[in-house]
């Protein structure tokens, strides 16, 4: 799996300021993927090992819970008109959710454009989130006070600027880590070779969350890859690749808190591939039924995240019924509030189309707001003209 120095070989210019990794080991992932929870080959409340701390397990829980709701409103308000577009996350809410609890609160988060829940999870507002998805202008919420980037719809360009930010982190003297998402239709991208490639030149603290869930919209993950996984592909970085449970709550924030601490320790990047699956069509324009059949979808039913975890809970004696129904009533409270929000069509200010276009106006950007301005004067003066004659006509009727 990797090229190791032999003795007396050619040994490229300049040394020694440069060796290669000669150590293989660290960086090979596990042959299965991590877990934590009581699914098959794993930790359990009853072997006696350690288990997960009882209060992660809550409000990894109680995110779970909103994050299915909350997937289930957007994917409503998009069937009513309210979202042009929603790429649902439904199924993969573990990854989400544990990605934006592993955070520390001067990490940045940089979301692809399924990631809403992560953002979410975040405690950004979730109107302000879905305001790209509605055609709202720009993507909606301030990226430098939340420290959550835009979310990304080319594919894999978040990388690289995660690894931008993280290495300007670094050379500040910041103890900030960036984790970045993507799909594994992502990971096809020359923008995942590059950020990879610099991350592991520049040892940054960036941390790299693959969430494969089978396909890139149709095309399977056979298609785009022979690799034995895609966290194998980090041997060729020179980064550490892990492989994890993605519909494991607590083994994907184990591993992400693992790599995110490595990297502000000044550890270098990490790869971490999350085998999850999308239950829900690539977007409400998609047919999924064209590419995989329900017997399929069905299995991956069988190991939700959300099902995982309660069994979970309930097994520890963390979770009863008034727990569950506490979390499903704050869940659809959440839901209720962002239906109602979303229903209401917010204020558009057509001069806000030359607001944060450059620093300083072109003269064209110019021109063309005073041609915009003067239009919409016109048509103001026209409504108003028409219904002073309105006005007019009726009070003639009347005598």
């Amino acid at each position: 799996m990797t090229v190791l120095e032999q003795p007396g070989a050619y040994a490229p210019a300049p040394p020694p300021s440069w060796r290669p990794r000669t150590d293989a080991a660290p960086l090979l992932p596990d042959a299965e993927p991590y877990r934590v929870l009581g699914t098959r080959g794993t930790r359990t409340a009853q072997d006696g090992a350690p288990g997960p701390d009882a209060g992660l397990l809550r409000r990894l829980y109680a995110a779970v819970v909103h994050g299915r709701r909350f997937n289930e409103q957007a994917t409503a308000l998009t069937r009513q008109g309210r979202l042009a577009v929603y790429p649902s996350s439904r199924g993969q809410e573990a990854c989400q959710v544990a990605a934006a609890l592993a955070l520390g609160e001067r990490d940045w988060l940089f979301p692809s454009y399924r990631d809403t829940l992560a953002a979410v999870a975040r405690g950004l507002d979730p109107v302000e989130v879905l305001s790209l998805l509605r055609g709202d202008w720009h993507h909606g919420y301030d990226s430098p006070g939340t420290r959550v980037a835009p979310l990304c719809t080319p594919l894999a360009t978040q990388l690289p600027h995660a690894v931008g930010l993280a290495h300007a982190a670094r050379l500040k003297g910041d103890e900030v880590a960036a984790l970045a998402l993507v799909g594994d239709g992502g990971t096809s991208e020359g923008d995942f070779h590059e950020a990879l490639n610099f991350a592991a030149v520049w040892q940054t603290p960036a941390v790299f969350l693959v969430q494969n869930n089978g396909f890139a919209i149709s095309v399977p993950l056979a298609k785009q890859t022979a690799a034995p996984s895609l966290a194998h592909k980090a041997v060729g970085y020179g980064i550490p690749g892990r492989l994890v449970d993605g519909n494991d709550a607590v083994a994907v924030h184990e591993v992400l808190c693992e790599a995110l601490d490595r990297a502000r320790a000044g550890g270098g990047p990490t790869l971490v591939e999350a085998v999850t699956y999308r239950l829900e069509a690539h977007t409400n324009a998609d047919d999924a039924t064209r590419y995989r059949t329900d017997q399929e979808v069905e299995v991956w039913r069988e190991h939700d995240p959300v099902t995982l975890l309660e069994r979970e809970l309930r097994d520890r004696g963390l979770l009863d019924e008034a727990t569950v129904r506490e979390a499903e009533e704050a869940a659809e409270r959440q839901a209720a509030e962002l239906r109602e929000r979303m229903h209401q069509d917010p204020p558009l200010d057509p001069a806000e189309l030359f607001a944060h276009v450059y620093a300083q106006p072109t003269r064209q950007l110019r021109d063309q707001a005073d041609q915009l301005r003067a239009e919409l004067e016109a048509e103001q003066r026209s409504a108003a003209a028409a219904q002073s004659a309105g006005s007019t006509t009726a009070g003639e009727e009347t005598r």
